[in-house]
C-alpha cells in the first residue's frame, strides 16, 4: 500500500477538481450569496466535510476487511472508471437543495445543507473509494476535506467572478482521465 503522503495529496487533488461545478460548489455560492457572511460559511462546509467524508472513510475501510484483494481490486478498478463516466455528467442545484432560512445561524443552516447535499456525492464516493484503496483512510478523509475547501473557500469569498474563469467542463474532463487512470491503474497494479 501506498504511504499517506501519497494518499494524502492524491484525495485533496481528485476531490478538489471533483468538486469544480459541482452540485456542493454551487451550494456554496448560494450560500454566499444568501448570507454573506463567509466565515460562518466556511466552518459549516469545514464541519459537515469532516463528518461526511469520516463516514465514507471509515465505509471505505469497512469494506477492504470484507472483501478479497482480487474482488476488491475488481471494484475499486470499475468504480474508479465509473467516476471518471460520471464526471462528464454536468451537476446542478435542484430548487430542494436550496437552503432555507436559517433558525438558528448561518454555520448550521450551512451544516445541514452542505451535510445532505454531499450524501452520495461523487465526492463522497471518491472517499470511500479511496479510503479503500489507501490503509491510512485518516489521511484521505484529510486530503479531501482539503480538497473540498480548495474548491469552494474561493467560491464562498469571491462567488460568480471566480466561476466565470473558471473552464468548468475541462476540469471535468481532466478529472474523469485522472479517475480513469486510476481505474487502469488499480487493474494493472500500479498502487
Amino acid at each position: 500500500m501506498a504511504p499517506p503522503m501519497e494518499a494524502f495529496l492524491l484525495s485533496t487533488g481528485i476531490v478538489a477538481l471533483a468538486e469544480m461545478g459541482d452540485k456542493t460548489q454551487l451550494l456554496s455560492l448560494v450560500l454566499a450569496a444568501r448570507f454573506r457572511r463567509p466565515w460562518p460559511i466556511l466552518g459549516g462546509i469545514l464541519t459537515a466535510t469532516l463528518a461526511n467524508h469520516a463516514l465514507a472513510g471509515a465505509a471505505g475501510a469497512w469494506v477492504t476487511t470484507w472483501l478479497g484483494p482480487q474482488l476488491l481490486r475488481w471494484l475499486l478498478a470499475a468504480s474508479f472508471v465509473g467516476m471518471a463516466v460520471w464526471m462528464l455528467v454536468p451537476d446542478k442545484l435542484d430548487a430542494d437543495d436550496a437552503p432555507r432560512s436559517p433558525r438558528g445561524s448561518v454555520f448550521v443552516a450551512t451544516l445541514v445543507a452542505f451535510f445532505l447535499a454531499e450524501m452520495g456525492d461523487k465526492t463522497q464516493i471518491a472517499t470511500v473509494m479511496l479510503a479503500a484503496q489507501y490503509t491510512g483512510w485518516t489521511a484521505v478523509v484529510v486530503g479531501t476535506t482539503l480538497g473540498m475547501m480548495l474548491a469552494n473557500a474561493p467560491v464562498v469569498w469571491f462567488g460568480e467572478r471566480v466561476m466565470r474563469r473558471v473552464p468548468v467542463r475541462a476540469v471535468h474532463v481532466v478529472s474523469a482521465l485522472i479517475f480513469l487512470a486510476l481505474g487502469v491503474g488499480v487493474l494493472l497494479g500500479w498502487s
